[in-house]
């Protein structure tokens, strides 16, 4: 009875329904699986703790209006108006559902509400009642169908609430949709079970910033992909953070009502290879490396004194290189100087953790592999090209080694002139091949790394020896060479890093 049509209102709430009766597939659903869901919500929306819970989604309905709190009956009736649209003998209007396209219901939804319009109570982010801007024709309320409805009163339920908004996950693959809805809804009901047992009024949010849990959450859905061996095609994943109170300011950008993150097919595809075995314990060790640092904050004692018992950090979590993917690939070179060089940040945050980073404390967190990945998958670099990159880095590396070439190492790694750098590579061409050896770097390899033409440089020659830089260091760690001439990386301040 239900089916996507791509609105992320109606999609995850018809994913929610479905996880709710057990089912995967929304077209599946018959009327008993309605109106198992629509009982379910009928009996949890008017009570505590979703009651409370719902205030972010459908604020002034009449699940939660407060001149309906010693009138069960009118909850009841609310509940009935705004679930049971579904039926097939409930009769409907000549309006088209914006969600379906179907029929509108012909119930109203209230007494003093035109029948089959929805407005803000009824939909999150739509207008109030009377108000007929942006409308067609200026006829006030949305025209929905009782099956759209219905997904849109379960959306709640299949979204995680996070820093007092709702983070509801879309994506146009229909299976990462129904993922991410199933796996919410599941912590709702856990949430939900706990709260009845201690007679708690609220469920408690997530306590992850909504980007850190967005990221988080897919990387554990795919890990659960790879463990199961399903297939998934590539998609695209797109995120809503939101809240219907009505206390956000649209213009207020510290807390708009809507906030937006997108992971292109990139990226997600990227953030499905790193479970498997071949990634997957490098990239844990730079993630774990990425979480903010808790922080003490002090309280002020009720005599007055400065000092006070330390309170423990109550912050939402988050991991700033989840966050930093939301940069790419745009972002890429100041992401890979960043985690993958490990090299520190300008931050005055005493709780940044990257303001700490040092290459020579963490060389061995430095992957060719993972960097290769990022290459391929995120920024599409031609193959040809990153094959380049890696054969000059391992020539580069076993140069500095066996000729123990500290001098060199620390020029190439923090020269910021092109012509300098050039040169640089040069004279240690030329001073290998008086030794009777082959050139470290011939012309056309070079010219594919740094160069567009003859002596001009490749916007992205900086880029292009970080990576290069990347390869060295790794294979300079697995000789030991770095850890016997640590004095020869170069260590900067957040402050003093170079650009």
């Amino acid at each position: 009875m239900l089916r996507y049509v791509g609105h992320p209102f109606v999609d995850v709430g018809a994913a929610t329904i479905a996880a709710l009766v057990g089912k995967v597939d929304p077209s599946t659903l018959n009327e008993g699986d309605l109106d198992r869901v629509a009982d379910f919500i009928a009996r949890e929306y008017v009570v505590d703790p979703l009651k409370s819970f719902l205030n972010v989604a459908f604020p002034n309905s009449g699940y939660t209006n407060p001149a309906f709190e010693n009138r069960p009956e009118k909850r009841g009736e609310y509940a009935d108006r705004v679930l049971r649209g579904y039926r097939l003998s409930t009769p409907r209007t000549e309006s088209r559902c914006v969600f379906t396209g179907q029929p509108a219901t012909a119930i109203a939804f209230s007494d003093k509400l035109p029948p089959g319009r929805g407005f803000r109570q009824h939909i999150p982010l739509t207008m109030g009642e009377g108000y007929i801007n942006f409308y067609p024709w200026g006829d006030a309320g949305l025209p929905v169908s009782g099956e759209a409805l219905l997904c849109i009163q379960a959306f709640p339920l299949g979204c995680a609430k996070c820093g007092g908004k709702l983070l509801a996950v879309h994506s146009d693959n229909p299976d990462v949709t129904y993922d991410f809805a199933s796996e919410f809804l599941r912590r709702n009901r856990s949430a939900l079970l706990i709260a009845h047992a201690e007679k708690s009024k609220k469920m408690p949010e997530a306590r992850t910033s909504p980007k850190t849990l967005l990221i988080e959450t897919l990387v554990n859905l795919e890990q659960r992909r790879q463990d199961e061996r399903r297939e998934r095609r590539p998609c695209s994943v797109t995120a809503y953070y939101l809240t219907n109170s009505g206390q956000s300011n649209p213009l207020d950008p510290r807390n708009p009502p809507l906030e937006i993150y997108h992971l292109p097919t990139e990226l997600t595809a990227f953030l499905g290879s790193i479970v498997t075995p071949e990634y997957k314990e490098e990239w844990s060790a730079i993630v774990a490396r990425a979480w903010r640092l808790s922080t003490q904050k002090k309280n002020a004692s009720k005599n007055g004194e400065k000092g006070g018992l330390a309170e423990e950090d109550d912050r939402p979590k988050r991991n700033l290189l989840y966050e930093d993917l939301f940069q790419l690939p745009t972002g890429f070179p100041s992401f890979v100087r960043r985690y993958l060089l490990r090299l520190p940040v300008r931050s005055r945050a005493e709780d940044d953790p990257r303001r700490n980073y040092s290459l020579r404390d963490e060389a061995h967190l430095v992957s060719w592999s993972l960097t290769q990945l990022l290459l391929a998958k995120v920024v599409r670099m031609d193959s040809q090209r990153i094959e380049q990159i890696r054969m000059m880095g391992d020539r580069l590396a076993q140069y500095v080694a066996e000729e123990n070439d500290k001098r060199f190492f620390s020029s190439f790694f923090a020269e910021q002139n092109y012509g300098n750098f050039r040169n640089n590579l040069i004279r240690a061409n030329v001073a290998h091949v008086r030794r009777g050896n082959p050139p470290l770097i011939t012309l056309d390899p070079y010219i594919e790394v740094f160069e567009e033409g003859d002596e001009v440089a490749s916007p992205d020659w900086k880029l292009a020896r970080d990576l290069v830089l990347i390869r060295m260091v790794e294979r300079l760690h697995e000789r030991g060479w770095l850890a016997k001439n640590r004095e020869a990386i170069p260590e900067f301040s957040g402050e003093a890093m170079p650009q």
